[in-house]
């Protein structure tokens, strides 16, 4: 990944509503929801909504399809775990027992964390 799609990401999840909206598609994955449900349980106006999901969608953090009059919408959690390996790819370079110091001190499960068994 390289600095400028990274910084459309982060930009991207910079709202709070965008940031609850996609965490609810990522634990909605890999089925997704249509958009009234994602409107139903964040209690955001439909209007408001369609503003949100299109700056997820520029980023490439979420992708739609229609079925049939209903938009579906998924995270996209490879993208995802690439940001989350753009982040800590080079935690503490060529000090890795450094790392895991900061590591253990998080309260991040380590199943989460790449790396976490270097």
């Amino acid at each position: 990944m390289e600095t400028p799609q990274a910084s459309s990401i982060f930009e991207a999840l910079s709202s709070e509503v965008r940031l609850d909206l996609f965490r609810l598609l990522v634990k909605s994955a890999p089925d997704g929801l249509v958009a009234g449900e994602i409107a139903k349980t964040l209690h955001v106006p439909g209007t408001n909504l369609s503003f949100h999901l299109k700056g997820l969608l520029h980023s490439g953090l979420i992708s739609v399809e229609k079925e049939g009059r209903f938009l579906r919408y998924r995270a996209n959690i490879p993208l995802m775990l690439d940001t989350i390996a753009y982040l800590t790819s080079e935690c503490c370079a060529n000090q890795p027992e450094q790392c895991r110091r900061y590591r253990a001190q998080s309260a991040v499960s380590p199943a989460v964390l790449p790396g976490w068994n270097d």
